[in-house]
């Protein structure tokens, strides 16, 4: 890798770390391009020619942290040798993730509330889907209801995802019960 390509890989990387601590401090909804831009200490032109604007910077962000959930959901799946052990090692593998990156996790659901415009929710739904498919790869590999894949991450996940919200959000949420039981509750909803 040269030396220019790798300055703007960290470049990029700086502004999208930059943009993930004001979306922590200030919220998804009132950040500014010109905040993540002042916390970077980037030019405004840097900022533009990377992302374009702030739903550039949003898109991207997303993007890198459904790679970064996904890959460790992924690699908690290759340990599971039957279905039972694949339900409960993504629920948990899940639970595991956001208590450990919870201003990606908060950012996460905050910005997949906020209706994005259509190019960039498109982009953000494909790339979302493309970093799915090892993990429902892995899934495919046991006998699991024949659900299209988004049922089964509702089914699967659907609850597991509104206590995070919750938990992330402040309420008073027991994280113990939450990862002894929602992986017992998600293989029960389908065995």
């Amino acid at each position: 890798m040269t030396g220019t390509r790798r300055d703007g890989i960290q470049r990029r990387d700086a502004l999208l770390d930059a943009a993930l601590r004001c979306f922590t401090e200030r919220g998804v909804l009132a950040t500014g391009i010109e905040d993540i831009r002042k916390a970077a200490g980037a030019s405004p032109s840097s900022v533009y020619h990377l992302f374009g604007g702030l739903a550039g910077i949003v898109e991207a962000l997303l993007i890198r942290t459904f790679e970064r959930s996904l890959a460790h959901l992924v690699t908690r799946l290759t340990e599971a040798a039957t279905a039972e052990a694949a339900v409960r090692a993504l629920v948990d593998g899940h639970l595991e993730w956001v208590v450990a990156h919870p201003d990606e996790a908060r950012f996460m659901y905050q910005a997949m509330a906020v209706e994005l415009a259509g190019d960039s929710r498109a982009a953000v739904l494909a790339a979302k889907d493309a970093v799915k498919r090892p993990l429902f790869d892995r899934l495919a590999r046991f006998d699991l209801p024949a659900w299209p894949p988004l049922t089964l991450e509702f089914v699967l996940l659907g609850p597991t995802h509104e206590a995070c919200r919750r938990y992330l959000a402040g309420e008073d949420v027991d994280l113990g019960w939450m990862r002894m039981n929602l992986p017992e509750l998600a293989w029960r909803s389908i065995e």
